[in-house]
């Protein structure tokens, strides 16, 4: 076929009256429909807890999320849990169940005893829908259908305990599949405290090559990799997934140019440091959820990336005893699924631009097409056209899992279009699922974005002989078409998802697996007008039997390009400051500090510092002997900063700020240092935000309880903050932090809560392993000039 041939039938695709009309004769853009809203968590009053979740479009056109196994149906009465459990949604947000991966009948045999299946990753690949899921006691396994429900059949183990990656041996979980741009397959996985990735094959039902470290970080997990332009990016998690209302999990992010890594934050950073990592995604806000974590990505039809994730309902956090395959479970914390909306600002992901997880409506998903059809049941849809070489032969059609397919049975050597009757344009998405039905050596498959009859045409298409990814534009009967090269693995025959946006006078075109954005060939090209005319959309078939489903056609969404303000200090407040101006004798400090167990302290104040090493004493639950040095806070929100140097390399030495309201009851921000979890010997320095307190749910009760949260990482000079927020909404404080290696660009993690009793105090820490020196600079604290 040549490009002249389709230009000239492109340009003879007759033209469908319209109800409207612009002033210039020419169709009105078709209006989106009115926004719908939605509340987090989406599962709420479907089943109880839905942890580490996943979701995929189905070829039906639903939106499936599969999660961990969990005692889902505990309120309605039901013991013991669901093996990894399917929920079904026609718009990503109001969901049913929809069944369980695996019945406590069905199990596969191999499993060893007690086995939990976890953190279930969906893709459909070379056919059929792959559902990889970790095991409790480690490994990966795989399980296969040819439709998001099943029947699924057992593949069994592909990622062993001995695969080569140098963790804890049951933190060979958390595993995710990415397609690279070369058509190569590849397996993340990892937890507590490194992440790998190896090839597979092409299939994707085993490992194929050498396993490399992509990722380290203490209590690190949850691999989640996509591809974006030029960059591909992991997702991960760290600081703990399941401790209730001290859950201080954090969604982190790191880019490279390659699907083995480098992997590194915005700030350059590799993520196989020893430390703690910038790069924060989502982290907890305040507003009622904690730990939010282990995410995936679903992009709705108007192109927007939704992050999807669980986490902790800080008021509800925990389940009471909960049988359990491995024993009954004391405290299991419930942990549903959240959407929200993923912001790429400056390259980079970030959650509502930096706002966090939403617990009040929110403008829900673009689901439903503006102009389009699923082509589901057993008729065409109305109004559409099919014009071109009479050999093409346009049909409904069934197909497994699919629901009803558009097929173009014949092979025409001319090309053929189907289009739909409406018009759309401007800054617009349309896709498709599509593919070729024969097994020859040409043809092609794709989609009409816009026919405008004589006045111009729009194509984009999978072309088997030259086996690329092409896009033509047409205008006064001129064509420019631009190409790209598909992986030389790329399969015609198996269901691909072509995706064009059109920005103002901009378009590009991009293929994928399953609508996972893992782009296997993009084409961009510049519009002859500075934005699209109205037109219409619909499917090209030439020179062989082809099929399409799930087409639609939505107005482009609109990006956000800045992110929400963080917390500024303002005036200062000299009262609640100090240079640490002494002369070196304990009777020099500023009496406005005073101690808690001073008879530890071996703290001095001189020459603008105050140093202090670690003596082997512990504030921690109920080993509470180390000396705190406080002073009043000021009344109202504040930020309080120090400049921290800090030798630590033992694990377990720490020294940092204090909000403190007891030896139970604060809020500590400190350098560090603090094992792997496999044993090796290294250690990780890391910023250490954390709180202790009363765990409110814990049956039976602990008084006391403490989380972590780790935000960016710490430097032999290392600047920390405190946020002081009181919440009145909540009746809470609300405590947030920040860490600098420059004293200039920060980090801000996530926020801690704690129910209000009285007035915290400010104050310093220098604890546990002996051997460390602490030198404090100074305590600055200052008026908060922008809320966070």
């Amino acid at each position: 076929m040549t490009v002249q041939r389709l230009t000239r039938l492109l340009a003879t695709v007759l033209i469908v009256p319209l109800l409207s009309t612009t002033a210039e004769g020419l169709p009105a853009p078709v209006e989106p429909a009115p926004a719908t809203t939605y509340t987090n968590p989406v599962t709420a009053g479907v089943v109880d807890t839905f942890p580490d979740p996943t979701m995929i479009r189905g070829g039906d056109g639903d939106w499936y999320a599969y999660g961990t196994t969990n005692p889902v149906f505990h309120s309605r009465g039901e013991s013991g849990e669901r093996i990894l459990p399917v929920l079904r949604s026609t718009d990503m947000v109001g969901w049913t169940y929809a069944g369980d991966v695996f019945t406590a009948g069905d199990r596969p045999s191999w499993w060893p005893p007690g086995t939990r299946p976890f953190a279930p990753d969906i893709r459909y690949v070379a056919g059929s829908y792959h559902l990889t899921y970790g095991l409790s006691g480690g490994g990966v396994a795989l399980a296969t259908a040819p439709s998001p429900t099943g029947p699924w059949t057992d593949r069994g183990l592909i990622v062993t305990l001995a695969d080569g990656c140098p963790t804890n041996p049951r933190g060979t979980i958390d595993q995710a599949m990415l397609t690279g741009a070369d058509g190569v397959h590849y397996l993340y996985w990892g937890s507590y405290d490194a992440m790998c990735v190896a090839a597979m094959n092409a299939e994707a039902t085993r490992l194929e090559g050498p396993v490399t470290i992509v990722a380290r970080g203490r209590r690190a997990e949850a691999a989640f990799p996509v591809r974006r332009g030029d960059f591909y990016y992991l997702f991960y998690s760290d600081g703990g997934c399941c401790q209730g209302a001290f859950s201080g999990y954090t969604v982190k992010v790191g880019r490279s140019d390659d699907p083995r890594g480098p992997f590194v934050t915005q700030d350059g950073q590799s993520l196989t440091d020893y430390s703690s990592k910038g790069g924060i995604v989502a982290a907890a806000n305040g507003g009622g959820f904690v730990g939010p974590g282990h995410n995936s990505i679903q992009t709705d039809l108007a192109g927007q990336d939704w992050l999807v994730y669980h986490a902790i309902p800080a008021a509800d956090p925990d389940f009471p005893p909960v049988e359990t395959a491995d024993g009954v479970k004391p405290a299991l914390s419930k942990r549903p699924m959240l959407v929200d909306r993923l912001d790429w600002i400056d390259g980079w992901p970030v959650l509502r631009g930096g706002a966090g997880p939403s617990s009040r409506p929110q403008r829900a998903p673009v689901t439903e097409a503006t102009v389009g059809s699923t082509f589901n049941g057993s008729a065409l849809p109305r109004g559409w056209k099919a014009d071109g070489d009479p050999a093409a032969r346009w049909t409904s059609a069934e197909a497994p899992a699919s629901g009803g397919v558009l097929a173009q049975t014949g092979s025409p050597a001319e090309p053929s279009v189907f289009l739909a009757p409406r018009r759309i344009g401007g800054d617009i998405r349309t896709e498709a699922r599509l593919k070729l039905a024969d097994a020859g050596t040409g043809g092609a498959v794709g989609l009409v974005v816009s026919d405008r009859g004589p006045r111009g045409t729009i194509a984009a298409r999978l072309d088997r002989a030259d086996h690329a990814l092409s896009v033509s534009v047409t205008r006064d009967g001129v064509t420019t078409t631009s190409s790209a090269a598909l992986p030389a693995t790329f399969d015609h025959r198996s269901w691909h998802v072509l995706a064009v946006e059109v920005r103002g006078s901009s378009l590009t075109a991009e293929v994928s697996e399953d609508r996972s954005r893992d782009v296997q060939a993009a084409v961009s090209v510049p519009l002859p007008d500075r934005e699209l005319r109205p037109g219409r959309v619909g499917v090209l078939s030439t020179g062989a039997p082809a099929v399409a489903d799930n087409l639609s056609a939505v107005p482009l969404h609109r990006p956000a390009t800045t992110r929400v303000d963080d917390p500024q200090p303002g005036a200062p407040l000299p009262a609640h400051s100090d240079d640490f101006s002494g002369n070196g004798r304990p009777e020099d400090l500023d009496p406005a500090w005073s101690w808690v167990r001073g008879d530890e302290a071996t703290a001095t104040a001189a020459g603008g510092k105050l140093t202090w090493p670690t003596g082997g004493t512990e504030l921690f639950l109920g080993t509470n002997t180390a000396p705190v040095l406080l002073r009043d806070a000021p009344a109202g929100d504040f930020i309080v900063e120090t400049k921290l140097s800090f030798d630590g390399t033992r694990p377990a030495q720490q020294a940092g700020l204090v909000l403190y309201d007891g030896d139970d009851r604060y809020f500590k921000l400190t350098h560090s240092v603090l094992p792997v979890t496999a044993g090796d010997g290294a250690v990780f320095r890391q910023t250490e935000f954390a709180k202790e307190g009363e765990r409110p749910t814990t049956t039976p009760p602990t008084p006391v309880f403490y989380g972590p949260m780790f935000g960016g990482p710490p430097a032999t000079q290392t600047w920390l903050r405190l946020a002081y927020h009181a919440n009145p909404a909540t009746g809470a404080h609300d405590v947030r932090a920040a860490s600098s290696t420059d004293g200039v660009h920060w980090t801000w993690a996530g926020t801690w809560s704690m129910p209000r009793r009285g007035p915290l105090k400010i104050g310093l820490v220098s604890l546990n392993a002996p051997g460390a020196t602490a030198e404090f600079d100074y305590v600055r604290t200052f008026r908060t000039s922008t809320g966070g």
